[in-house]
């Protein structure tokens, strides 16, 4: 089996390159190495030299044209991934690049026998919550056996309310706080610009699959940390950011009040689950969540990585946040599980490999505050409301 692997320089990517080579796969890789997750044009030393390795951009049809030829399959991973407000970047890059791929599929003819998409767990937005306060039983269409309340998928918080320092989710209806549960696949709620370009991207990988009969399957992943996630990359996850900090000497920055809940998983555990899914025919015009499981405060996260790094120093919550940001998002991985996928590393697990990959680097440093500046400098990061 020949498989393309796009983005396979970069973080994901590389991990999932690994796994193929171990079975015997024959691997190209399409990566435009540019900053900020790249030093530009250098190739990682990390990707194996038996790669075939083509430096591309993927909304350009020459690259694809090139990269496609004589492969089986594709597991396309490259994405633009910020915070900036360069809005059109990321339908260029995630949504044009991708319907390109199958342009030059159909137009070409070519074999290509099975398609994965990299998506977000960002699609969701805030994902599912419940509130309590009315009288509905859920059990009979939403699976919550014995629970009242009412199912709901909320809008994208106010500017005002976040500006007041009202981080809760309120409900639509009542106003009252409501309570987060586990988002399934069954609806997504866009609220920014890279999560509304990851789902017109699976819009596109799936009707075009279903129309041209080229078997796709589109991956919504939680937050993935692990070895190798690029330190200049502000989108890339707390794991880098509160390493870097406390590594430095210096605090790491929780955003809103820290008691944000996400759930994280290991970037192997998304390489297997990469590579199940092009092997397995049930996955085919599915969507799949791809996930830790286990919810983590952002606040608890911070800790966990300051008892492990730096005990003496305490994690900094000083009122700023993320306009467009989710504030509670957790996936459920039964469907993926079904196949038999399961998480295998801890947050715990995850964070101490990290640790000691990451001390080793020779270009470890603290990025965090030029990257604030930055964001703070486009709106895209803001200060709430003085206390």
């Amino acid at each position: 089996m020949r498989v393309l692997v796009t983005g396979g320089a970069g973080f994901i990517g590389s991990h999932t390159v690994d796994l193929l080579l171990t079975q015997g796969v024959e691997v190209r890789v399409l990566d435009s190495l540019t900053e900020p997750v790249h030093q530009e044009g250098v190739l990682p030393e990390y990707v194996p030299r038996q790669v075939e390795f083509l430096r591309g951009d993927v909304r350009e049809a020459n690259a694809w044209c090139t990269a496609l030829a004589d492969m089986d399959a594709v597991i396309h991973l490259a994405a633009y991934q910020d915070y900036l407000t360069d809005f059109s970047k990321f339908f260029h890059v995630n949504t044009v690049g991708t319907a390109l791929l199958y342009e030059t599929i159909v137009q070409r003819k070519l074999p290509i026998q099975k398609i994965v998409v990299a998506s977000s767990q960002a699609t969701y937005g805030e994902g599912k919550y419940l509130c309590r306060a009315h009288d509905a039983d859920t059990a009979s269409s939403n699976g919550y056996a014995n629970v009242r309340g009412k199912i709901f998928y909320p809008p994208l918080r106010p500017e005002a309310q976040l500006r007041a320092r009202d981080w809760n989710v309120h409900c639509p209806e009542c106003g009252a706080v409501m309570e987060w549960v586990v988002t399934d696949e069954a609806h997504v709620n866009p609220h920014n610009q890279y999560a509304m370009s990851k789902y017109t991207q699976e819009m596109v990988a799936l009707n075009f699959g279903r129309r041209y009969n080229i078997p796709t399957t589109c991956m919504r992943y939680s937050i993935v940390q692990g070895m190798r996630q690029s330190f200049r990359n502000a989108y890339s996850g707390i794991l880098r950011t509160f390493t870097q900090r406390l590594l430095s000497g210096n605090a790491p920055v929780c955003y809103e009040d820290g008691m944000q809940v996400r759930d994280y998983v290991y970037v192997g555990d998304v390489a297997r689950a990469n590579v199940l899914v092009l092997r397995d025919a049930r996955a085919d015009f599915q969507v799949f969540n791809v996930g830790g499981e286990r919810a983590v405060t952002v606040l608890e996260y911070a800790n966990m990585l300051a008892e492990k790094i730096n005990p003496h120093i305490v994690p900094s919550v000083p009122g700023l946040y993320r306009f467009g940001d989710t504030r509670h998002i957790v996936s459920d991985v039964s469907k993926l599980k079904a196949l038999g996928w399961t998480p295998t590393k801890t947050v715990n697990e995850i964070a101490e490999e990290y640790i000691a990959w990451a001390g080793a680097q020779p270009d470890l440093r603290d990025y965090y505050a030029a990257a604030e500046e930055g964001m703070l400098a486009r709106g895209t990061l803001r200060h709430a409301a003085p206390q």
